[in-house]
């Protein structure tokens, strides 16, 4: 169903429990405050049990004839007719008015939940501006294919997904990711669909098409979650189903009961009706969906999406969380380390180095330009640049030849290694040399750094209580141990050199102590995210095939949020205990009182619909939960 026959039936059911209402406060008023014409009062009486009774009726008869079950709606309308038919008719419509104010509410609220995501299709601008040979043209959104480049001016919303070719600027990407902060965007920059450009002009080459954006990823992956139900929700169900039919037979045989304790037929019925009110299970039913919806609702706006209520139940109880390294923990983009300077200054030194590797497509050449980049340095000009592969690149400036490479290319050079040099070298980082002939000016280290959030995620799922930590790259153990180390993480932790084959069997040892949940981002996950209790996918713009196999998906590449989503998991489960704690709690006492204490049928009615209002609030309490809110 679409979300606008969503709101047409939400209104519908307002308006019928509005007139439920109106009719049984006239038939109120005229039985204790002021009498009114019996005409009126029947009237009255008849619109309560018409606009309360025939929808949750028509609701019980479509699930008898289509899927042969029968729904709580019938002990709703059974238990109403058997209290008109016993002369009880304003409790009947009292019971009536209260199930139709508590579905009504029901059903917005859980509307609510549902819709929370699918206000992100709003979010998607209708056109662009695309840059072609006709200059820049106003097209449809989906007339933009790859390679097509669109003009974003500020204030406009992200048409697709692209990459940042032109200007810098910055983007708000709290609707897409939950990033609080805005992020700043430049050439090479990825930039996602139905996000805002701030400030600055962007010219943005399309990589995506509409169908495949992270919006129409997200939305899919929504429509997923809603259709994959949890173990608690389908044990709710079965139990609704089972316990639907175990409630009616009970209460035909209570009534033989009550006329064998004595009782006449009139009373009989009436406290059978009573009965029945009693110990229906909406309460019981809705305790578990109340809940999830809220839960994968929160997630959703605060950048995680879960595939369902089963993940989102598996993540509160996993034991282990087992990380890749390389574009998870880390950035997987070389960045430098140390700049060593044997020859003057170091800016200078790093300029020279960075005008060097200026002709230069290496990610060690890329990550020296960023370096001098963000310093705010003018690289030096260096001519007759040629490349020696496996070695090094050899230039010249205005001081004569000059060269940088490893230590291949400083042999090549007849060079010596300088002792500073020897210091730096501890093999978990790529070393680049900077000489003249044989003279070695100067040193330079790269490798993948650590993701600024991936610390703190590890704290926080430590923090949380009989938590490991594993993590497997197939990189060097040096560079694994570099990595592992400054994350807090000890050797026994660390797992280097692995296939993808072995990091399937180290999840399976992690299995034997309890739940495990792998996140990663790329194609060689795919077979650990798939074989792991929950698979978490780093990034929704990140590899295809992670995202297809995992459970889980990051929107933004913030391990915090998997912090944040593991807390939100366990609270969620703990709303679920309390929910079913209160909703089986008051069927206990309600039936208890029907049986042995003539418990009146309006406080059965006032009980029963009170029970499940109550569990809807307390699951509806997740979705003010901290995951979504903004720093």
């Amino acid at each position: 169903m679409s979300a606008e026959h969503d709101h047409e039936a939400e209104d519908a059911d307002l308006y019928l429990t509005v007139l439920c209402w109106i009719g049984l406060g006239l038939a109120t008023l005229d039985a204790f405050l002021q009498p009114l014409p019996q005409g009126l009062v029947w009237a009255a009486l008849g619109l309560s049990f018409l606009t309360g009774g025939l929808p949750p009726l028509r609701t019980a008869l479509g699930e008898l004839w289509h899927d042969h079950r029968l729904d709580i709606d019938l002990l709703m309308v059974v238990a109403a007719l058997a209290a008109a038919a016993v002369g009880a008719a304003l409790e009947g419509a009292v019971l009536l008015a209260l199930f139709s104010l508590s579905q009504t509410l029901e059903h917005r609220s859980m509307g609510k939940a549902r819709r929370a995501v699918e206000a992100l299709m709003q979010l998607r601008p209708e056109t662009a501006l695309r840059d072609g040979p006709d200059g820049v043209v106003e097209v449809p959104v989906r007339d933009l294919v790859p390679g097509d480049r669109v003009i974003l001016r500020p204030g406009a919303r992200v048409p697709v997904d692209g990459r940042v070719v032109l200007g810098d600027g910055h983007l708000d990407e709290s609707t897409v990711t939950g990033e609080s902060a805005p992020v700043r965007k430049a050439i090479g920059d990825s930039v996602h669909e139905a996000t805002v450009n701030l400030d600055g002009i962007l010219t943005v080459e399309v990589v995506r098409g509409l169908a495949t954006s992270t919006v129409a990823q997200m939305i899919k992956l929504v429509t997923e979650a809603q259709a994959m139900k949890s173990p608690s929700e389908r044990f709710s169900d079965w139990f609704g189903q089972r316990y639907t039919v175990a409630v009616l037979a009970g209460s035909i045989l209570s009534w033989f009961a009550f006329r064998y304790l004595g009782h006449d037929p009139g009373e009989a019925l009436y406290r059978a009706a009573t009965l029945l009110v009693a110990a229906s299970p909406c309460a019981v039913v809705i305790s578990v969906p109340a809940a999830i919806l809220s839960a994968l609702s929160a997630a959703a706006r605060g950048g995680v999406l879960f595939k369902g209520g089963a993940a989102l139940e598996g993540l509160a109880e996993v034991r282990t969380f087992a990380f890749d390294k390389t574009g998870t923990l880390t950035t997987g983009q070389a960045s430098v380390t140390h700049v060593l300077a044997l020859e003057g200054g170091e800016d200078a030194f790093l300029a020279l180095a960075a005008g060097l590797e200026a002709q230069s497509e290496h990610p060690i050449a890329a990550a020296i330009r960023r370096e001098a980049a963000e310093r705010g340095l003018a690289v030096a000009e260096v001519r007759d640049v040629r490349s020696h592969p496996s070695e090094g690149i050899i230039g010249a400036d205005g001081a004569g030849p000059i060269w940088a490479g490893n230590v291949r290319m400083l042999e090549r050079m007849g060079a010596a290694m300088p002792p500073e040099v020897a210091a730096l070298i501890d093999g978990a980082e790529t070393l680049v040399l900077v000489g003249r002939g044989a003279r070695v000016i100067g040193a330079v280290t790269v490798a993948d750094e650590p993701r600024e959030t991936a610390g703190e995620a590890v704290a926080a799922l430590k923090a949380g209580g009989r938590t490991d930590i594993l993590l497997m790259t197939g990189d060097r153990a040096a560079v694994a141990a570099r990595i592992g180390a400054r994350l807090g993480l000890v050797p026994e932790e660390i797992h280097a050199g692995l296939l993808p084959g072995d990091k399937v069997t180290l999840v399976d040892a992690a299995a034997k102590r309890g739940k495990v949940a792998f996140i990663g981002d790329g194609v060689n996950d795919a077979a650990a995210l798939a074989r792991a209790d929950v698979g978490v996918a780093m990034g929704v713009a990140g590899s295809e095939v992670a995202l297809q196999a995992a459970d889980v998906a990051l929107m933004a590449e913030d391990l915090r949020k998997l912090a944040a989503a593991r807390r939100l998991a366990r609270r969620a489960a703990g709303v679920i205990r309390q929910n079913l704690t209160i909703a089986i709690g008051a069927m206990v006492v309600l039936v208890t009182g029907s049986l042995f204490f003539d418990l009146p049928l309006p406080l059965a009615v006032l009980g029963h619909e009170g029970g499940t209002l109550l569990v809807v609030l307390n699951g509806l309490r997740l979705l003010a939960d901290p995951i979504r809110a903004r720093a």
